[in-house]
């Protein structure tokens, strides 16, 4: 884990910053900074698009009675791709635009259901049903939370 974040916030920086200078020596300053504020814009509008319909996905499965577990993590997947969009960097925003692409968002939630397979538990509520043969409530009642 440390050498991720090693990685994460001191050797991306790094590329990133060589790719300025070095793009930025080629096309100008000025080119480069416009790139920088297009991608931006560009990649805000694109997420916002994207992260709606993944909403109304999420709403629709919950609808349908399903567990939207496929939903929620393909929307977890917009939000990373919008948060490293709104990085500057053309390092982070290959990556940011390249999540946006359905089928590569589609192999990134699947990779991250496999990392995440077994880690997570879903519980669902169970209210209060008598126990067989006892006949009471498995709800403790003398403490009630009123929400």
């Amino acid at each position: 884990m440390f050498g991720k974040l090693l990685f994460l916030f001191i050797f991306v920086p790094l590329a990133e910053l060589y790719l300025f200078m070095t793009l930025g020596s080629q096309i100008g300053f000025w080119k480069t900074i416009s790139i920088i504020i297009a991608t931006g814009i560009l990649g805000a509008a694109l997420t916002k698009s994207q992260g709606r319909r993944a909403l109304e996905k999420l709403q629709q499965a919950t609808m349908e009675g399903r567990l939207p577990a496929t939903e929620a993590l393909d929307g977890v997947i917009i939000l990373i791709a919008g948060a490293v969009l709104i990085t500057p960097g053309f390092l982070t925003d290959a990556v940011g635009f390249l999540l946006l692409i359905a089928p590569v968002r589609s192999h990134a939630t699947q990779v991250l259901a496999k990392k995440l397979k077994g880690k997570v538990q879903v519980v669902s509520p169970s209210f209060a049903k008598p126990e067989a043969g006892k006949g009471k409530s498995t709800l403790d009642n003398d403490h009630v939370i009123d929400v």
